[in-house]
C-alpha cells in the first residue's frame, strides 16, 4: 500500500521555504529575508494610510486598513511559531511521521486509518492553497485589470482618467505610475501576495493536519476497542490490550495539549484581527453596492472577505471537531460489550471514560474555546461594526 506523508508537500515546502521544517538548509537566512519583506512591505502601507488619514474619506480608509491588517496577522503568526520553532515543531513533524510510520507497519486496518486522514490533508490543503492564490491574484493583477477597465470607460466618456495606483496602496519615495517601473511592482506585489497568501494556507492547513491526525489516532483506539469486544474474554489478553489502549489515549492527550500551546495565541490574534478585517471589509462593501459597483468590481472585496471568514471558520472548526472526536472514545467505551468482562475490569473502562469526559479543545489564549457557535459570535460582532460604520458614514 502507499503511504502518503501525514504532513502535504505543499506545507512541508512553505515551512522550508520561511526556515521553520525542522533541520532544513540555510533556516534562518530564508526566516530573515521573508520577515526584512514583511516588514518594508508592512511600513510603506501603514505610511500610505497615514499620509492620507482623513474621516471624510472613511471609505479609502477601510479599504487600506483592512487589506494592512491582514499582512500584520501573518506577520504575528509568524512571529509566534518562530519563538515555537525548537520545542514545538520539530516534535509535531518529525514525531508524527515516525509513529505513523509504526503504526502502519503493525496492523494493516491501522495503515488504512491513516492513509485516509492523511488524503483529506492532502486534498484539503490543495483547495485551500488554491482558493488563496485566486484571492491573491485578484488582489494583486484582478484589481490592476480592473481599475484599467475603468480608465478606458472614462476615456470613451471623455472624463477625466485617474492616474495609476498599485494593487496593494504603498507610500514610496518615488513615481510608480509610471512605466516600466509600474509594471515591475505588479509583478512584484502578485508575488508577494501569493507567497502571503499561501503562508496563511499552510497556518490553516498544518492546524488541520494535527487534529485529523489526533483523530486518526482515536478512531485506531476505537478499532482497539471494538477488538476487545469481538475476542472472547481472558482477563490476560483484557489487561495487556487495555494497557495499550490508554498509553495510547495519554498520547493523544499529550499531543492535543502541544496544538493546544502552539495554535492558542495564534487562535487569540485570529479573532481578535480577524473580526477587525470582516467588519472593514463588509463596510467597504456596502459602500460599493450603494455607488452602484457592478459585478466585476465587487470580485475583490467579496473574495477577500471570504478568504478571511474562512480564515476564522478552519480555526473554529478544528477545535469543534477535535472536541467531537474527544467524546467519541467515552461513547465508543459505552457501547462495546462491557457487561461481558469482571466488574473490576469494568471499573478501569469508568476511569478511562471519566477523562474523557475532559473534552480535547483548541483555545483563543485560554479564554475560549474555538468552537462553531464561537464562529458565529465572530460573524455576529464584525457585521454589528459594520452597521455602526456604515450608520457613521
Amino acid at each position: 500500500m502507499k503511504r502518503a506523508n501525514t504532513i502535504s508537500r505543499s506545507v512541508e515546502i512553505c515551512l522550508r521555504f520561511i526556515g521553520l521544517w525542522p533541520n532544513s538548509a540555510y533556516a534562518t537566512l530564508y526566516w530573515i529575508t521573508y520577515m526584512a519583506t514583511l516588514v518594508i512591505m508592512q511600513y510603506c502601507q501603514y505610511a500610505y494610510i497615514v499620509a492620507r488619514f482623513e474621516l471624510n474619506n472613511i471609505w479609502l480608509l477601510m479599504d487600506c486598513l483592512s487589506l494592512t491588517l491582514a499582512y500584520t496577522l501573518v506577520l504575528f503568526k509568524l512571529i509566534i511559531l518562530w519563538w515555537n520553532r525548537r520545542s514545538d515543531i520539530p516534535c509535531f513533524l518529525q514525531n508524527i511521521s515516525l509513529r505513523r510510520e509504526k503504526e502502519c507497519t503493525m496492523n494493516d486496518s491501522y495503515a488504512s486509518t491513516m492513509m485516509s486522514m492523511a488524503d483529506v490533508a492532502r486534498r484539503l490543503s490543495n483547495i485551500v492553497f488554491t482558493f488563496n492564490t485566486f484571492v491573491a491574484f485578484s488582489l494583486s493583477i484582478g484589481e490592476h485589470y480592473f481599475q484599467s477597465m475603468s480608465n478606458a470607460n472614462q476615456i470613451d466618456n471623455s472624463s477625466q482618467v485617474s492616474p495609476r495606483e498599485l494593487p496593494i496602496k504603498m507610500e514610496l519615495p518615488f513615481d510608480v505610475s509610471k512605466s516600466p517601473i509600474f509594471e515591475c511592482f505588479l509583478i512584484g506585489q502578485f508575488f508577494y501576495d501569493t507567497v502571503v497568501a499561501c503562508t496563511v494556507g499552510m497556518v490553516n492547513v498544518l492546524l488541520v493536519t494535527l487534529v485529523l491526525h489526533v483523530s486518526g489516532q482515536i478512531d485506531i483506539m476505537q478499532q482497539n476497542l471494538i477488538e476487545i469486544s469481538n475476542k472472547k474474554y481472558d482477563r490476560s489478553i483484557f489487561l495487556a490490550v487495555i494497557k495499550t489502549f490508554i498509553y495510547k489515549h495519554q498520547r493523544i492527550i499529550i499531543l492535543s495539549e502541544n496544538i493546544e500551546n502552539l495554535f492558542t495565541h495564534i487562535a487569540l490574534v485570529q479573532i481578535l484581527w480577524n473580526t477587525v478585517v470582516m467588519c472593514c471589509t463588509g463596510f467597504v462593501i456596502i459602500i460599493m453596492i450603494d455607488n452602484g459597483e457592478g459585478v466585476i468590481g465587487l470580485i475583490k472585496p467579496v473574495s477577500y472577505y471570504f478568504a478571511i471568514t474562512l480564515e476564522a471558520f478552519v480555526f473554529c472548526f478544528a477545535g469543534e471537531f477535535l472536541s467531537a472526536k474527544s467524546k467519541s472514545i467515552g461513547e465508543a467505551i459505552y457501547g462495546s460489550l462491557w457487561y461481558n468482562l469482571s466488574p473490576s475490569d469494568t471499573r478501569i473502562l469508568k476511569f478511562i471514560m471519566l477523562r474523557c469526559q475532559k473534552r480535547l479543545t483548541i483555545t483563543a489564549g485560554g479564554v475560549i474555546d474555538l468552537t462553531l457557535e464561537g464562529f458565529t459570535s465572530i460573524m455576529k460582532a464584525s457585521v454589528s461594526y459594520v452597521s455602526v460604520l456604515n450608520a457613521m458614514y
